[in-house]
């Protein structure tokens, strides 16, 4: 076997491992928006280098047909090891940076990522639900601001380091306890619309995927690490019907 050969048999396994990775982070650690809007796209490219580009790179640089067998199987059995530990690392950094849980807050949706959160104040949680991250992607909840006053002091102390209420999972109530107030906060479609004339067909698709008719839809704003969209909300149930990729504010 030459080393153009090797290192294209060693692109396509790894590419392979590389794509199931990349399907789980879209289909369920990410699910669509949040990909884009965490900005998802920057570990991908960091994880794909790695495992697809800088392992056969190796390989083809030191595969040689003439190389004795038993030296050549221990450098790939290297380079395969060292790939699958950079790999490893990589998908648990991926997998601490995930969404945890999307959160209606005061008068917006937010993301909270699994590395955002405390364990000490997890396990502080009043419903079981929320004292531990969920695997199969966020799950949806709200969040109350404590009616101490010392604990409403100590949140928005945190608030100015970057731990805010959405970090504190003793606060979280199921998402079915705001949809009065998430109504009241949502705003027509309309406003969107005069804020993007120039984005008229991208939420136009937003809306039909949701199968609803514009006037049974309003948004609310979602504001998220790398990308704020809206939150296209059923008007009369409550339930999030879908999203539309436009900037709320």
């Amino acid at each position: 076997m030459s080393r153009h050969k090797a290192a294209a048999l060693h692109i396509a396994c790894s590419a392979a491992v590389a794509l199931l990775v990349v399907a789980g982070m879209l289909f369920i650690w990410y699910p669509p928006p949040l990909f884009e809007a965490l900005g998802a796209e920057g570990m991908v490219f960091i994880l794909v280098g790695v495992d697809v580009v800088l392992g056969p790179l190796v390989t083809w640089v030191i595969f040689s047909p003439t190389k004795r067998l038993v030296l050549l199987k221990l450098d790939l059995a290297i380079i395969a090891a060292l790939q699958l530990t950079a790999l490893g690392y990589g998908v648990y950094v991926i997998s601490e940076a995930r969404p945890a849980f999307l959160l209606f807050v005061r008068d917006r949706f937010e993301v909270t990522s699994v590395n955002e959160i405390d364990p000490k104040e997890q396990a502080k949680a009043t419903r079981p639900e929320f004292r531990f991250s969920p695997l199969l992607g966020p799950r949806l909840a709200a969040a109350d601001i404590p009616r101490d006053p010392g604990e409403q002091l100590r949140v928005m102390m945190s608030g100015t380091a970057g731990a805010d209420l959405k970090t504190f999972p003793q606060y979280y109530i199921p998402y079915e306890a705001r949809i009065p107030l998430v109504l009241k906060k949502g705003r027509p479609l309309a406003v969107l619309r005069k804020h993007h004339p120039e984005s008229k067909e991208a939420l136009d698709k937003a809306i039909a995927r949701t199968g609803l008719a514009e006037d049974q839809l309003v948004f609310v704003p979602l504001r998220a690490r790398k990308k704020d969209m809206s939150v296209l909300v059923d008007a009369k149930t409550g339930r999030i019907a879908g999203y539309a990729p436009l900037d709320p504010w």
